[in-house]
């Protein structure tokens, strides 16, 4: 599809997209998708019904899994408004995403198109745009967090590949996941950021072991990996050696964006505090019994609607060119951390209804529903303040980046 010049064509597309989406998505695939019911690929991932294959198919063959990608990597060559039209035409009709935004299509592909070469997006691209691959991200180690610098995982030139030994750790879905884009340490006695290559290595080889991590919520989301003498071609390194701490750094930039859209996007019956209130604080005089609380949900609300103003705003500086490359910091970190601030406010109006522990963490959308997992949720949202980098570590780029303020600290992360 042609580039939209003019907003008569972006007008037309938006018909079309309609049109097609309200004749082709099945109605089963529209509203919000239990655990379950997520089809994230990879060669152990099956769907849920013959209806989310069919979804996925027809989606597929549009190139919209990847709507942004061009044509020969499996996408479609649709501009950045008409990939944000697509977006909302389907969040209107609640159209279900058919292939999960994870490591591969959100986080590693755009690092690819940026800094791949034609063999290697030809080679992955397509691939995890048809959801054949599953990634996991393999950068932190257990000395080697918010320091993420200080990655000590080796990888060993052998001539015609790397031999890889080390551990990774906090690495979301190993457990399920066909291949791993790492950082690894390729000279030991360069300076910290110099001396780190990134490689893509495939976990279906000897040498690769996963061992599941038990979080708070009670997923086991997060693993350790281990890798013993396993080898990495030399044709899946990205970028020069030594210099994929440059592919890393911009990496955790689309990490953020990602997990600035699931704070924002995935809060289940979190995102409608004000009906959770109705339904469980009730109204007095047409207004909600409790003061405080009301003042605490009114302020929620308002948080939420600035959110999504300034990232309306960011996208249309970025069209013209205006980039702010602390944006995804400040993105990722406040979408967190209201995301976080919601599930305290449910705990608080539910009371003693906010006790449940069944496993339907993020996917439920009813109140009644929520009430059986909403601890849960809650401890999950936790989590999403340190993954792709802590509130913590978005506060200091912002520090520096934004403000201008000294870096005081020592061994702080260089992102």
């Amino acid at each position: 599809m042609k580039r939209v010049k003019t907003v008569n064509e972006l007008t037309e597309f938006r018909q079309q997209v309609r049109q097609w989406l309200e004749q082709n998505c099945p109605v089963s695939m529209r509203g919000a998708a239990a655990l379950d019911e997520i089809y994230r690929g990879g060669s152990r991932e099956t769907f849920s019904s013959d209806e989310a294959k069919l979804w996925f198919e027809r989606m597929l063959d549009k190139g919209w899994t990847a709507p942004g990608w061009p044509k020969q990597y499996g996408g479609a060559g649709l501009s950045d408004p008409q990939v944000k039209v697509l977006k909302q035409e389907m969040k209107r009709l609640g159209c279900r995403a058919p292939l999960e935004a994870g490591q591969g299509l959100a986080m590693l592909g755009p690092a690819l198109l940026e800094f791949g070469t034609e063999q290697q997006k030809l080679e992955h691209l397509p691939r995890i745009a048809r959801g054949e691959v599953r990634w996991c991200q393999g950068y932190s180690e257990p000395g080697a967090g918010s320091d993420l610098a200080n990655v000590q995982c080796r990888a060993k030139d052998m001539g015609d590949h790397f031999l890889i030994n080390g551990t990774k750790i906090w690495t979301s879905n190993a457990d399920v996941a066909d291949w791993i884009f790492c950082l690894v340490r390729t000279d030991p006695d360069a300076g910290k950021q110099e001396g780190i290559s990134f490689l893509l290595v495939d976990m279906a080889q000897p040498g690769v072991s996963v061992k599941p991590i038990e979080l708070i919520s009670g997923d086991s989301d997060f693993c350790q990996v281990f890798l013993d003498d396993v080898r990495a071609e030399k044709h899946n390194l990205i970028g020069e050696i030594n210099q994929g701490w440059t592919v890393g750094k911009r990496l955790l930039q689309h990490e953020r964006t990602l997990m600035s859209e699931i704070g924002d996007l995935s809060m289940g019956a979190a995102s409608d505090l004000p009906e959770c209130a109705r339904l469980y604080i009730g109204l007095e005089n047409g207004k909600l019994a409790e003061s405080q609380l009301r003042m605490r949900v009114a302020q929620s609300e308002m948080n939420s609607q600035v959110l999504q103003l300034a990232q309306r705003k960011a996208f249309e500086e970025a069209k013209s060119g205006r980039v702010n490359p602390a944006a995804t910091s400040f993105f990722k970190y406040y979408a967190t951390e209201q995301q976080s601030v919601r599930y305290e406010l449910m705990l608080a109006l539910m009371g003693e209804r906010a006790l449940g522990w069944e496993h339907k963490r993020m996917d439920v959308s009813s109140f009644e529903d929520q009430e059986l997992s909403v601890t849960r949720n809650w401890a999950f949202s936790k989590a999403l303040t340190i993954a792709g980098g802590s509130s913590e570590i978005q506060l200091n780029v912002i520090a520096k980046r934004v403000l201008g303020l000294p870096d005081r600290t020592e061994g702080a992360n260089k992102s």
